[in-house]
This record gives structure tokens, sequence and C-alpha cells, in this order.
């Protein structure tokens, strides 16, 4: 809750408990043999066989890997199905855990779909025959296990080499899965949790689901679906673990519907009218820069009951706001390209070991970070959100703006709420991406005025840019970072400025369209 103090404080007798916690994480599992160089040396020097007779061997082991799968369902008194077209799988999944309702651990149902997927194909080569990368259309595995650590998941194997794996972790359940263990109670529904009875205990399980011992835990599971890993040629290879997508969440568990049904659409129109694209860039911890490449795009979805959300996209992260059954606001960032992201590593730079802050990479040692700079983005949009409230309170400190203030002798003049000038002033100063670091006179300056040769005329704007922060912080709506020439919007003027946005951009519309 410290890392959310602002938002919390601000509606702590609306929000009952806050948790922050991994929501779906997808682990992939990758062997040695993934190109087709790789896979020849594989073919000639350990299993020794001609490359004309490559696929009838790599088809014996798919049959392998089915037969499998088909007796480790009855083996587990569960069911393995084929299935054709599309299907909702999780829907299937749930309606199974429904009929067998006593099954506490172990096997589920296994699926097997055919699917394209990544593989290889025999081409002309040489001298003789080549395998190279193709697509090819497979018998594709999901076994869905209630695992005694990790709670409801599923893992995904491919029939023919070279046998990707990706295995389907939810944190909310693994959470779930530990309290039940240490007796802490809990309501829990569908991903979300609406009770927690411990909600300290609660966070402290959910921080430790990043220092799991992963490689091992992984290695486990894929031994349970691949036969393979057991045959004496396949004990050369290894699978390599990445993280292929991550999500994080934070949850505001509120006191009830009616707390957060008032709430939640003005959060919702804030964010979609007031967050720019250098303010979700801020978000995920980054500046915007010129050469920046991609799209920064906001998607919002009002119309679904339940669940209306609001989605901000980077490239392909993305953070979003959900409404979970009307009873939790869900603040969550989704990674699926870390190297958006940065981690100190240990480098040598001239002969010297030092730490140096290098792009995220996709290992699962790396876990521990995803959950540091999604927790981080998690907070910087709940801090940015916390100027949005009933409004009255903030309403009654406007009065403040408009009146003169003496400091010293000398009379620092007030500003105008209905202003365009001074709107614009008050926006430049709340800009998402002055969260980080702070604004500068220079900054502000380029905000309101956009850039100019004229060195004249640059420094008339600076010295009107440096006292209209004098006039802010006389009236403590932005205090000084010491010992450089950066200012942080205060407590204060997040409440009162951004009320001033908000009614100006808001109010005056609504109440010019009464009057019409």
């Amino acid at each position: 809750m410290k890392t959310l103090s602002r938002f919390v404080t601000k509606f702590t007798s609306l929000i009952v408990a806050v948790l922050s916690c991994f929501d779906r994480v997808l682990f992939t599992g990758h062997l040695p043999i993934t190109n087709g160089p790789a896979l020849e040396g594989f073919g000639d020097h350990v299993l020794k066989i001609r490359r004309r007779d490559f696929m009838a061997f790599a088809e014996e082991q798919s049959d392998a890997v089915v037969d499998h799968a088909k007796q480790m369902a009855e083996e587990a008194g569960g069911d393995d199905r084929f299935l054709q077209g599309s299907h909702r799988k999780d829907k299937l999944v749930d309606e199974i855990l429904r009929q067998r309702a006593d099954l506490v651990e172990g096997l589920i149902v296994v699926l097997c779909c055919m699917e394209c997927c990544p593989s290889f194909r025999l081409a002309s080569g040489e001298g003789r025959p080549r395998l190279v990368n193709a697509r090819r259309q497979q018998r594709v595995l999901y076994s869905y296990f209630l695992d005694p650590q990790l709670g409801l998941i599923h893992i995904r194997l491919t029939t023919w080499f070279p046998f990707t794996i990706q295995v389907y972790v939810n944190g909310h359940s693994s959470l779930a899965r530990e309290m039940l263990k240490r007796r802490l109670g809990f309501n829990l529904q569908d991903n979300a949790f609406t009770a927690l009875d411990d909600p300290e205990a609660a966070e402290e399980l959910a921080d430790s689901f990043a220092e799991l011992k992963w490689t091992k835990i992984l290695a486990r599971l894929a031994r349970q679906v691949n036969p393979l890993m057991f045959e004496r040629w396949f004990r050369g290879l290894c699978y390599s673990w990445v993280v292929d997508q991550a999500e994080y969440a934070t949850d505001l568990i509120f006191t009830g519907r009616e707390a957060l049904a008032g709430l939640y659409p003005r959060l919702r129109d804030h964010a979609a009218v007031n967050f720019s694209a250098n303010d979700i860039l801020s978000f995920l911890g980054r500046r915007f820069h010129p050469r920046f490449d991609g799209e920064v795009l906001t998607n919002c979805q009002k119309g679904r009951h339940p669940g209306a959300r609001i989605k901000h996209r980077v490239k392909t992260n993305w953070l979003k706001m959900d409404d979970k059954f009307g009873w939790v606001r869900r603040i969550e960032t989704v990674i699926n390209d870390p190297r958006e992201f940065r981690v100190r590593r240990l480098r040598t730079r001239d002969g010297r070991r030092e730490m140096v802050w290098c792009p995220m990479n996709k290992g699962v040692i790396k876990l521990y970070r995803y959950r540091e700079v999604a927790l981080a983005s998690n907070r910087r949009y709940l801090d940015a959100l916390a100027v949005v409230d009933d409004p009255q309170p903030a309403y009654r400190q406007v009065e403040e703006l408009t009146e003169p203030v003496m400091v010293s002798g000398r009379s620092h003049a007030g500003f105008n709420p209905a202003s365009p000038a001074d709107v614009r002033r008050f926006r430049a100063v709340l800009a998402g991406e002055n969260l980080l670091h702070g604004c500068r006179n220079a900054e502000i300056r380029a905000a309101l005025y956009g850039t100019t040769e004229d060195d004249t005329e640059r420094r008339r704007q600076s010295h009107a840019v440096g006292r209209m922060l004098k006039r802010l912080h006389v009236r403590g709506l932005i205090v000084k970072v010491p010992p450089s020439h950066r200012w942080h919007v205060s407590k204060k003027g997040h409440q009162v400025l951004g009320a001033v946005v908000q009614w100006y951009h808001h109010g005056i519309p609504a109440a010019m369209r009464t009057a019409a």
C-alpha cells in the first residue's frame, strides 16, 4: 500500500484492501534445435540417421507423445478429447471442473487440436536433402492440471520437432492455493479476489511468486507431458525457458458495488480524455523521444457489461484498467516485449566491472524485474488518476488561485481558472512525463510556446515561465527537487490543478450546453 499512498489515502473510506499480484504468465521452453542447421547436426551426430528417414522418425515420436497423453489421462481418471474447429478451452475446462467438484489436484483433461505451428520440412540440397524451417499442420496437446503448488495451469506441447512447450500459470490461482495452505480466508471470483481476511499476508505471498525456482518447476512440468525427455537420444537436449508474456495486476477492492459505481466512470473518462501519448509513455517508464518508432494507442470499451475497460498500448506492451464484477478495479501492466524496459547488469567496460542499465531480456531469472517495472507502472497510473474525485473539496481551494499572495514583501499575482491560457499552463505542469523526474523551465517553455531560434524571445518566454512557476510555488502547488532545477507537483497541486483542468474541459462545456 505504501507505493499507492496518494490514491489509496484519497479513497481510504471506499477501499478495503489493495493487492498487487501476477495474473497471467506464459513461459515458453525452446530446445536447441529450433533451426535447420542445428537439427541437421542433431540428426547426423546424435540420432545418426539419414535425413531422408528423419520425417518417418519424427512421425513415430509424434505418435509416442500423443499415446503418452492418452495413457496419462486414463491413469489419472481424467479425459482426453480431440477438438475440431473453434472452441473456448477455458469454458470447457470450467465445465469439467464443475462436474468433478471432488478433484483437488492432478490432471483434469487433455485436449488435442490441429494447429499450424513452426516446424521443419525436407528440401532438396547438394548431395543430400536438407531440413529447413517451415510451418506444419500438426497435433497440439493442451494438458490442464490442478497443480499442488501453482493451482490451475495448462501446458501446451507441439508434437513435432522441435517440440516447443508453453506453460500457462495464473498468479491469482497460485496465490489462492498458497492461502489455502496457510488457512487464510478469501473470496476468489474468476481470477480476482473480492475479499481478503489478511491483505498484508496475501501481499507477502504474492511477492514470493517471482522468487520461486522457476527453472526446476518448469522442468518438472515438461517431464510430465513430454515422454521423450526420458529417451536416451533426448538427454543431450535441454529446454531453455523464457517469459513470453507477463501480466501484473494491482487490484483495489472496494467496500461494495455502490462505492465503485460512481467513481469508475469518472476515472475511465478522465483516462480516455486527458492521458496523452507522452503520459502513457511516462507511465511505462519511458520518456518521449523524437526518434520513437512505434504506436501509442488508447482504446476504451464502455459497452462491455460487466468489465468495461480502457487499454493503452505502446508497441506490444500495454497498460489497462478493468472493472471486475463492479467490485474490484484492476490496473494491469502487460509485458510482451521486455526490451522496452531496463535492468541493471554487471558488465565489463575498459577493463572494469560495473553495474549498468541494459535492456531487459526474457529470461525467467528476470521475473523479479518484471514485477518491479510493472508495479511502478501501475503506481504511476494510479497517481495520475488521483486527481479524479468528487471535485467539491478542491473547488473550495481554487479561490486561493485567484487571489494575490504576499511573500517577503512581494506580491505574486493570482490565476484565472476560466482562462484558456492559465489552463494550458496547468496542463503543461501536470503532464504525465513529469511524474518520473519532474519538470524544468525549458520543458514547460517548450510545451507552452514551442521552439524558437530567437534568443531574445526565448529569454522572454523563459522569464515568463519562471514567474509562473514561482506563483505556483508560493501557493504550495509545486515543490523544488534539490539540488536540481526541477519541480514536482505537490499532493495539493495535483488535487487543485487537476480539478481546475477537469472542470474547465467538462464543467464549462456542460454548463454552456445547459444554458443553450
